[in-house]
């Protein structure tokens, strides 16, 4: 799972590795056998199905970020949807509950990975997840990070290496397995499908980073671009690995499958790569989710609200955080079995994706969000928890349980700490949303600043205010829109390096969101046509008609 928020401006390929390896973190390596074992040669159908359920809610995701962009990602949402009250407090624990639940599935992994290339020990097993867990807490105690180079060269090894084991591994699969008449009951392919979900938890980071976009219009690209790439590589490696492995070899092997599943092609090689990618993606990820999503949940239920700022030391607000954290990654890896700690990930993950569905579509008008593919995801995410209830209630009734606990302890303990320390959530989970907001409402106060300057740089200029806010539609806009027409419109690079200039010149900051266009004057009435509404900005920085 890559951390989210590096601080540098970003575009579509930074934003799509951040969805690709934030999925492809570590969960694949974990839950691969277990899908093998559940849904049997459906497996690639199963993988497909909980690809389509992350697809329909990316949309939710990707409508919403560029409406607003904030660090919250998730919890802003949910803030922005449901308001500040118990609701979106409750839904914010089970969130973070549900980060806890990831830590222990990559701790998991890690000493499943780590054992098999060792002989197969349950006891190094169980002391790598420990050790893993312990060596990330202290790392992230002392403030060290991971730099976004190497984030971005890990995103690229372990996604190399699934690609590499499934293209070698096509040849040798035994496409006969594959006849529907061998997958399960319907029921069970599906439950077996959102069992292992959580292994496409994390496009939502590409959330938690759209501040830092260069144009917002690249998020639906690389939230989609990432998902279905993802669907991809998992349909391809189920079916390297179903079509390889005996049901016998699954059984023996399934907590670290997808490396036994790179022998038959590769050899040893491939069974030591595979392993050096799954320890170098697991230790990552339990990294990145304590540095990133699971720091702003917990940061979010203690305060209220993210600091301002965060330094080096990113747990230094809330130290006691990451060891609560820690121990209940530790109780959970070293007591639960790997599929209850699937379904109850899943589970969690479910129940939040549903709730943000719901929250674009109360959003519709303001995120410009189209009601039916919403609604869509969130009676998809809905389907799909139903049916991992129901397997939970007919199959091991006890995991159903710990479900129920999980989400009920959730909203206990936000309602109990609100009653105990008086704590609320803010209005706005990030503050730099809320100045960003602030400063779109305030548009008259600097945008003539930033005409006057734009014209000093292009002599010929005539300046229009377009879009939502030239319409009077505040409450949809996510930045102010101005059209500049010139003889010579700049282009590209030589057309931000300008308009990055003006900004600075008139005292602007990110917080001040402006998208600047450039058209020459047969293309005018065209853009002011599509605008609906347009106001001429005089030269004295007034406005005009």
């Amino acid at each position: 799972m890559a951390a989210a928020g590096r601080g540098e401006r970003i575009g579509f390929l930074e934003a799509y590795s951040i969805g690709v390896g934030g999925m492809i973190g570590g969960g694949i390596f974990a839950v691969l056998g277990l899908s093998l074992q559940l849904a049997g040669y459906g497996a690639p159908v199963a993988f497909l199905l909980a690809g389509l359920v992350a697809l329909a809610t990316s949309y939710s995701y990707a409508r919403l970020s560029v409406r607003y962009p904030s660090e919250g990602g998730t919890v802003e949402f949910l803030v922005r949807g449901y308001g500040p009250g118990l609701l979106a407090g409750g839904l914010n624990v089970l969130l973070l509950a549900s980060y806890v639940v990831m830590i222990a599935l990559y701790a998991y992994a890690f000493g499943s990975y780590g054992a098999g290339a060792a002989g197969g020990s349950l006891l190094l097993k169980h002391l790598l997840s420990a050790l893993v867990i312990a060596a990330f807490v202290l790392v992230n105690a002392l403030g060290a990070l991971v730099s976004g180079r190497v984030e971005d060269a890990l995103v690229l090894f372990k996604l190399g290496v699934l690609i590499l084991v499934a293209g070698a591994g096509l040849g040798l699969v035994d496409w006969s397995r594959f006849s529907p008449s061998n997958w399960p009951h319907p029921l069970n392919l599906v439950a077996g499908g959102m069992i292992i979900f959580l292994a496409y938890e994390g496009f939502e980071l590409i959330a938690n980073a759209a501040q830092d976009v260069e144009d917002p219009r690249i998020l639906p690209r690389a939230f989609y671009a990432a998902v279905l790439t993802v669907i991809a590589v998992y349909v391809l490696v189920a079916v390297v690995a179903g079509g390889v492995l005996s049901p016998q070899q699954v059984a023996k092997y399934r907590d670290y499958a997808l490396a036994v599943a790179a022998e038959p092609s590769l050899g040893e090689a491939g069974f030591l790569l595979v392993t050096a990618a799954a320890l170098a993606s697991t230790s990552s990820a339990i990294n990145a989710t304590l540095y990133g999503t699971a720091r702003i949940s917990y940061i979010v239920a203690r305060y209220g609200q993210l600091p301002p700022r965060v330094g080096r030391r990113a747990w230094g607000q809330a130290p006691e955080g990451l060891l609560i954290i820690a121990l209940l990654s530790l109780l959970l890896v070293e007591t639960a079995s790997l599929e209850a700690i699937s379904t109850a990930g899943s589970g969690g993950f479910l129940l939040v994706f549903a709730a943000v569905n719901l929250a674009a579509y109360r959003l519709r008008r303001e995120a410009k969000v189209n009601p039916a593919v919403a609604l869509t995801g969130f009676a998809a995410t809905l389907a799909a928890l139903a049916v991992l209830l129901y397997r939970m209630a007919t199959l091991d009734p006890a995991q159903l349980t710990v479900f129920a606990v999980l989400v009920a302890g959730s909203f206990l303990a936000e309602a109990l700490y609100r009653s105990v320390t008086g704590r609320r959530i803010a209005e706005y989970v990030d503050e730099k949303l809320r100045e960003r907001e602030e400063n779109i409402r305030r548009w008259e106060e600097w945008l003539p600043r930033l005409a006057r300057e734009l014209k000093a740089r292009v002599r010929d200029a005539e300046i229009y205010l377009v879009g939502s806010v030239a319409r009077g539609e505040l409450h949809r806009a996510h930045d102010v829109d101005l059209l500049v027409v010139t003889r010579r419109p700049p282009r590209g690079r030589e057309a931000r390096r300008l308009v990055e200039e003006a900004k600075r010149a008139a005292g602007l900051t990110r917080l001040h969101p402006v998208d600047v266009h450039f058209a020459r004057p047969e293309e005018k009435e065209r853009w002011l046509r599509h605008s609906g509404a347009s106001k001429r900005l005089e030269e004295g920085g007034g406005r005009g008609g």
